[in-house]
């Protein structure tokens, strides 16, 4: 039994599978019902399902969880596939999938009249007269040249050139063609100017729309920004470089933060301990089921380290590797969504600004980790006709 894609959900709990009449949790066979549900359900959502699965009882092995609730079977793969195209296939039974309509399509007819006609060859006019040695045939053809319409470019580093030339910053960068600008990372700090000499008020050149978007002019019109993805891209750049360099800036912490898990959990923290040690948390006990932390990355409260890593946990146990995985990546990923500047938050013009060169400063500042749009620009011709 699957839920129609409409009834999806953005929390889990609504997701049971059932091998032999017992109840488990698989996150890879879930990522097959998520694959199949691909295109149908929005980002973020989950659909519902509730699947009985009859197996050979010598071809699993139940005794790899404590809890029983979780089983290994000896061809998971041809499970995945089975269970993806089952699913598939019935979303497209019922209408619920699109499908391909292999009905003749009666546009592409040829019309009557021209059914019985026969072909005429084509016929190519050609200026016998034409001496392209005469001085005089460019009055008569015309000068032979014209005129190359100037492409727009779609790259990032033209809006970032667009949004310097209104009034942001001013200069020449050696690095990407970008004007220079003072941003402070953790690691190195690259200094310019901010500011442009005419002394243009910074609450002109940047503002809010519902605590959410980043409005700044540029030169063809203007540039929306999400702010919680945009700040995801920035940390998720920067932590993964930490993880890969080995270093951090931890912030030791007065009094150790003390939090009880599960055993289960306790184990992974201790697989991925050197990980976030180079993201800035500082494990000073990890056993049994205590966790005892005496620092945490520059600029997280203490009051949010505990639910970081709850949902860094969670990412970590539903998700499936695949081809290209990497845990450093994936740790980058969680770390960057539950830190990042969330949606509803006021932000100073100061703060507005900071944010957006430290987001052109980075390799690919358009998508956010998980390859959403971070930005769109909205041409003055299409503010026009808005008008009209």
């Amino acid at each position: 039994f699957i839920f129609k894609p409409e009834f999806a959900k953005k929390s889990r709990g609504e997701q049971f599978f059932f091998v032999n009449d017992r109840f488990i949790k698989s996150p890879y066979l879930h990522h097959a019902m998520s694959t199949a549900f691909e295109g149908l359900v929005k980002d973020n959502c989950h659909p519902g399902y509730f699947l009985f699965l009859n197996v050979d009882p010598k071809s699993i092995d139940i005794n790899i969880h404590p809890t029983k609730t979780e089983i290994k079977f000896n061809d998971e793969h041809t499970i995945y596939a089975m269970l993806r195209a089952t699913v598939k296939h019935s979303l497209g039974q019922f209408s619920v999938a699109p499908v391909l309509d292999f009905n003749k399509e009666s546009d592409f007819d040829t019309p009557y009249a021209y059914s019985k006609k026969s072909p005429v060859n084509p016929s190519i006019d050609v200026d016998r007269s034409f001496n392209p040695f005469e001085e005089d045939s460019k009055s008569r053809h015309g000068n032979g040249h014209f005129a190359m319409k100037k492409q727009k470019s779609s790259s990032w580093e033209s809006l970032y050139t667009e949004l310097q030339e209104s009034g942001l910053s001013q200069g020449t960068s050696s690095v990407l063609g970008l004007s220079s600008f003072e941003v402070e990372l953790e690691s190195e700090v690259i200094t310019g100017r901010l500011f442009s000499d005419k002394g243009i008020s910074t609450k002109e050149v940047t503002f809010q729309i519902q605590n959410k978007y980043i409005v700044c002019a540029i030169k063809s019109g203007m540039m929306v920004i999400h702010q919680n993805l945009a700040h995801q891209r920035i940390l998720y750049e920067e932590l993964l470089k930490n993880m890969t360099v080995q270093e951090a800036v931890s912030q030791q912490l007065l009094f150790p933060l003390h939090f009880q898990f599960s055993k289960p959990k306790v184990e992974l923290l201790q697989t991925i301990k050197e990980q976030l040690e180079y993201t800035g948390f500082d494990f000073s006990a990890l056993e049994n089921e205590k966790v005892e932390i005496s620092g945490v990355p520059a600029g997280v409260l203490e009051r949010s380290v505990e639910g970081i890593l709850e949902q860094l946990l969670s990412d970590i146990e539903n998700e499936v590797p695949d081809a290209g995985f990497s845990q450093n990546d994936l740790l980058a990923k969680s770390l960057a969504k539950s830190l990042a500047i969330k949606s509803g938050v006021f932000m100073e013009s100061e703060a507005q600004e900071h944010l957006i060169h430290q987001l052109f400063a980075c390799k690919e500042p358009s998508v956010s980790p998980d390859n959403r749009p971070v930005l769109v620009t909205l041409d003055a011709s299409d503010l026009d006709k808005k008008f009209m």
